[in-house]
C-alpha cells in the first residue's frame, strides 16, 4: 500500500494543506482515489517564502502527523507547490540537428532540443523550475506538437522556462526535510492546480487559473494545450482585509468576519440606507458591549478597490503576452479569496473574460473537503504527481521536470545526512 500512496503539499502563508491519494486498479486501468485531506495553520511563512525554518518545520510536522492519523499509513514522498512573488517566466528556443542517417526524429533528439533551450543565461539567485516545451518546428513546418516518428533535418523547439529564487528553493525545501519527508519534485502552485480545474479542451482554446491566496495571487493562463505564461502577484486576500480594518477601525478578526459575512466586491450593490448590526459579531470577538452598525456600501466600496487592483494587475500580466480579453475559455478563480462575495462579476467586468469559480473536474472523490475551492492547489498536485509516476522515464510529461531543482534537493540531502551522527 505505501508504494502507491501520492500526497500533495500546498504551503501558503495562513494554512499548509496536505492531500493524500492512492493509486489503485480500476474498471479502466489505475485509477486516483482520494484518501484525505487535512490542514494545519501556517508558521514561519510569508509571501510564499520561509522567513523561519524552525517555524515552518512545526508546522509542516502537525500537518503531517494529522494526515498520518487519518489515513493510518506514514506518508515518505510529497509533491510539493511552490508560489512567490520572485518567480520569473521567460521564453527561450533550442534547436539541433537531427541525429539518425534516415532523419527521423526520435526522443533522444527531442531532448537535445529541449537541452539546448536550457542553455540560457540565468541570474546568480535564480535555479530552473521548469522547462515546458511549447511547441516544436521541422525544418519549414511550424507549430508540431509532437515530433517523435516525423521527418526532417533540422529540430526546434520553443520552451517556457519557469525559473525560481535559489534560497526560496532552499528553505523550504530544508524545511520539509527536517520532518523526515522526501520530496519528489517542486511544482508551481497554479500550473498544479490546473490539473484539477481546466480540462484539456479549456487549455486548448484558451484559459486562465487565478489562485487568490491569503497574501499573493497567482495566474497560470494556457493556449493551445500549453502553459503560455504564469506570474504571482504579492497581494492577497489579507490586503483586503486590513483594508477593511482600517476603514472600519476595528480589529483585523473582526474584520475577516465582516468581509466574509456581510463584504461584497461591488459597491453598486448598495444604496446609504444598507446597514446592518455587526454587534453580535463584536461580541463574539471580545469588544465592547456598544452597538456597532456599519454601512454594507462602505464596506464593499473598501473591498472593491483592492479587489479591482488585484484584477487589473492580472489584467496588465495577460497584456504583457496580448491576450487581455483575449481567452475564449475564461479565467477560474480558485483559493481562499475566492469565496469573497460577487467577486467572479468584478472578474467579468475587469477583465473582459468569462469567469467562474473553479471546482475539482478531473479527480473523483468520495470525500467533499477535498472539493472545497481552498484544496484545489493540493489535489492538483496530486494528480500532477499521479500522472508522473503513471508515465514512463522519457514520456513527453517527464519534460516538466526542472533539472535544477532535482540537483538542489540532492545538495539539502547531502548537507542533512552529514548532519546525522
Amino acid at each position: 500500500m505505501k508504494d502507491n500512496i501520492i500526497a500533495g503539499l500546498d504551503i501558503g502563508s495562513t494554512a499548509i494543506r496536505l492531500a493524500v491519494g492512492q493509486r489503485a486498479a480500476g474498471e479502466t486501468g489505475e485509477q486516483l482515489h482520494i484518501l484525505g485531506a487535512v490542514t494545519a495553520p501556517a508558521e514561519g511563512i510569508n509571501r510564499g517564502s520561509v522567513n523561519s525554518i524552525e517555524d515552518a518545520t512545526s508546522a509542516i510536522s502537525a500537518c503531517l502527523e494529522k494526515a498520518e492519523r487519518l489515513i493510518g499509513v506514514p506518508l515518505n514522498n510529497v509533491w510539493v507547490g511552490i508560489n512567490g512573488p520572485n518567480l520569473k517566466c521567460e521564453k527561450s528556443h533550442g534547436v539541433v540537428a537531427v541525429g539518425r542517417s534516415d532523419n527521423e526524429i526520435t526522443e533522444d533528439d527531442v531532448n537535445r532540443a529541449v537541452e539546448a533551450a536550457q542553455a540560457l543565461s540565468v541570474p546568480p539567485n535564480y535555479e530552473i523550475l521548469h522547462v515546458i516545451p511549447v511547441k516544436f518546428n521541422v525544418d519549414n513546418q511550424a507549430d508540431i506538437k509532437d515530433p517523435i516518428g516525423m521527418t526532417g533535418v533540422r529540430l526546434e523547439v520553443e520552451t517556457l522556462i519557469i525559473q525560481g529564487f535559489s534560497s526560496q528553493i532552499k528553505n523550504l525545501t530544508k524545511a520539509i526535510y527536517r520532518t523526515g519527508l522526501e520530496i519528489n519534485d517542486l511544482v508551481l502552485s497554479p500550473l498544479a492546480a490546473a490539473e484539477v480545474v481546466i480540462s484539456p479542451k479549456q487549455k486548448e482554446l484558451g484559459a486562465a487559473l487565478i489562485n487568490i491566496g491569503a497574501a499573493t495571487t497567482s495566474l497560470a493562463v494556457f493556449e493551445e494545450g500549453e502553459l503560455l505564461h504564469a506570474a504571482v502577484i504579492p497581494i492577497g486576500s489579507e490586503h483586503i482585509t486590513s483594508d477593511v480594518a482600517i476603514g472600519l477601525r476595528c480589529p483585523i478578526n473582526l474584520a475577516e468576519r465582516i468581509k466574509l459575512e456581510y463584504g461584497s466586491s461591488r459597491g453598486d450593490k448598495f444604496t446609504k440606507k444598507d446597514e446592518v448590526d455587526i454587534s453580535d459579531l463584536a461580541r463574539e470577538e471580545n469588544m465592547a458591549d456598544e452597538k456597532m452598525i456599519i454601512s454594507k456600501k462602505y464596506v464593499a466600496e473598501i473591498i472593491e478597490a483592492r479587489v479591482e487592483e488585484i484584477f487589473d494587475k492580472i489584467d496588465d500580466e495577460l497584456k504583457k503576452i496580448d491576450r487581455s480579453g483575449m481567452l475564449p475559455a475564461g479565467v477560474f478563480l480558485i483559493g481562499g479569496g475566492a469565496k469573497l462575495n460577487d467577486i467572479v462579476e468584478t472578474a467579468k467586468n475587469r477583465l473582459r473574460l468569462p469567469a467562474c469559480l473553479g471546482a475539482n473536474n478531473n479527480v473523483s472523490s468520495a470525500i467533499d473537503k477535498v472539493n472545497d475551492i481552498d484544496y484545489l492547489t493540493a489535489l492538483g498536485l496530486l494528480a500532477w504527481g499521479n500522472q508522473l509516476s503513471g508515465h514512463k522515464s522519457g514520456s513527453k510529461i517527464n519534460w516538466r521536470l526542472g533539472g535544477a531543482v532535482g540537483q538542489t534537493v540532492e545538495k539539502v540531502k547531502k548537507w542533512f545526512s552529514s548532519l546525522i551522527p
